[in-house]
């Protein structure tokens, strides 16, 4: 797939380089498939390249079944104003150990690899190549390419499977990952305000800055949709960072702000928060429909509001 941007209304952007799962989110996106790829170095580069028109979409890692929310993520779209996002992928992840050829596993003193991979594959690698030292780096490929060098850093690399298709490594061990359920969301994020049409299988994203550090304020904030039977399945706190006590929510509700419920606890939240932050509604990955009590359903909603219209308009009690 061409890197070249030379079409951003075509073009979309994935931290690279080639091979990351990222990539393999990318893979899944439909509306990618023959476009001009952009490969970038962090996430706050690939949502500049939508801001800017760079690109027409980037896909980002936003939560991993295993380590949570993607801080760095998070972060970025609390940061960088006008974007949106429009779906989610789910890849899952394991990794390979890879060295230079000639390499054996008990050569093996210190390993490469980024954080986040490190910390799902940390027990394999205690448990066959004891007493490693580990030295991060900015992505699982990064690691691997490291190898490459003329002085290479490490002896060895924790990389995504199939990373050598793309480079001259030797696999020293393969699926060392210590969660062989592990996934990771991806999101794809674009300019665009269009919201996709609801399916009864979404997902509504946002960002909820607490109004005060008081005993209560996140409850406050949780019945908002609790009262509108409405379940969350991420909520993940940061800090705002301007002074301690201060901290913003990152939520995912499900449903799609179409659905009365949904935009009914948006509308409290408004009145709520000094700030929320409306990412985006769009279809589940997984397909999930949630079971919605009758009490929450938009008819209910509908009904309540033509009673109130009714009491306030003058028109006699119909029971």
């Amino acid at each position: 797939m061409s890197q070249a941007a030379e079409h951003p209304s075509e073009t979309y952007s994935f931290l690279g380089p080639a091979g990351t799962f990222t990539e393999a989110a990318l893979k899944l996106v439909e509306a990618a498939e023959g476009k001009p790829w952009r490969s970038v170095n962090n996430v706050g580069e690939a949502l500049d390249d939508v801001v800017t028109g760079r690109s027409v979409g980037a896909v980002i890692a936003i939560e991993n079944s295993v380590d949570g929310g993607v801080s760095a993520t998070q972060d970025a779209l609390a940061r960088i104003p006008g974007v949106r996002i429009v779906g989610e992928y789910l890849v899952p992840v394991d990794f390979v150990l890879v060295a230079r050829h000639g390499t054996r596993l008990a050569d093996v003193r210190t390993v490469n690899a980024h954080p986040v991979a490190y910390a799902q594959t940390h027990r394999w690698l205690e448990t066959n190549v004891p007493g490693h030292g580990h030295i991060p780096a900015s992505s699982n490929v990064a690691a691997a390419i490291a190898l490459l060098d003329d002085r290479p850093v490490a002896d060895a690399a924790v990389a995504p499977p199939g990373i050598t298709d793309h480079h001259d490594l030797a696999v020293l061990a393969d699926s060392i990952g210590d969660n062989t359920s592990a996934v990771t969301r991806f999101v794809l994020v674009s300019r665009t305000l269009a919201i996709p049409p609801r399916t009864g299988a979404d997902k509504t994203s946002i960002i909820v800055e607490l109004p005060a550090d008081h005993p209560g304020a996140l409850v406050d904030m949780l019945e908002q949709f609790a009262t509108r039977g409405i379940n969350m399945g991420l909520l993940s706190s940061r800090p705002i960072g301007d002074e301690l006590g201060r901290y913003r929510f990152v939520v995912d509700l499900d449903g799609h702000v179409h659905d009365e419920r949904v935009a009914d606890a948006l509308l409290g939240l408004r009145r709520f928060s000094p700030r929320v932050t409306f990412l985006g509604s769009y279809p589940r990955a997984d397909g999930f429909r949630p079971e919605v009590s009758a009490r929450y359903s938009d008819e209910a909603f509908v009904e309540a509001r033509d009673w109130l219209r009714a009491i306030v308009s003058g028109e006699p009690d119909a029971g």
